[in-house]
């Protein structure tokens, strides 16, 4: 199975008031503490540095393969990252960020502006105040928003290591984290075609493969190669 949208396809999310939808309001006190026990600008550098040579290794005749979500090619799904990591520095300082249109972001040194972008995310909630209060464009609490910033760079890491065939290992310590956010918010997100129905894995699976197969990604997903 493959899921159909990214993560977070947020121009969806945030549209018509449904971004409320994804938590409901007698679980998320306790819930948000779980979530973050540590800094949110620390978990989105861990997971950086696993998603920067993943991206920094993807060649110009990769950009067309098939990802794990299966209306993105490795384009549109970079693009889409792209507007991710820019868009959610702007919501860590409290400002509106625009998920109505996806520009195209793979332009002159984009490996080398991911590394920067990345930086500076995590630079961005790194900010004192950033993890306070509730987020004007998304009607969360910040430290949610944040987190939804942290699972996309995440499990899209892994999407596009997949389809390229490259090596990629989380960053352990936000796993667990995720791993509550993603159980908090997966049936509303099934509801809305953001995650697929879960996949099954084994007992013995990793909690990493706990997490891909709660967002309804196989993580065995391999993509189809031509014969011959």
């Amino acid at each position: 199975m493959a899921v159909r949208r990214p993560a977070f396809p947020l121009r969806v999310v945030t549209s018509m008031g449904l971004v409320s939808r994804f938590f409901k309001p007698v679980g998320t006190r306790r819930t948000y503490g779980r979530i973050m026990t540590q800094a949110i600008s620390e978990l989105i550098d861990g997971a950086a540095a696993e998603a920067v040579p993943v991206v920094r290794g993807i060649g110009d005749d990769e950009l067309d393969l098939p990802t794990p979500c299966a209306d993105y090619t490795v384009r549109d799904l970079l693009n889409h990252l792209f507007q991710v990591v820019t868009n959610f520095q702007a919501l860590a300082a409290k400002q509106p960020a625009d998920f109505a249109t996806t520009p195209d972001y793979l332009k002159g040194d984009w490996r080398g502006r991911f590394a920067e972008e990345t930086a500076k995310l995590g630079a961005a909630w790194a900010a004192p105040d950033a993890e306070q209060g509730v987020s004007a464009g998304m009607g969360l609490p910040s430290r949610i928003v944040g987190s939804m910033a942290l699972l996309d760079v995440t499990v899209h890491a892994w999407d596009l290591a997949r389809a390229t065939g490259r090596d990629y290992a989380p960053d352990e310590q936000g796993i667990e984290p995720l791993y509550t956010l993603v159980d908090t918010m997966s049936a509303t997100a099934r509801e809305m075609n953001v995650f697929g129905e879960p996949v099954a894995v084994p007992a013995d699976a990793s909690r990493f493969d706990g997490l891909l197969a709660a967002t309804g990604r196989d993580p065995h997903w391999r993509r189809e190669r031509s014969a011959g």
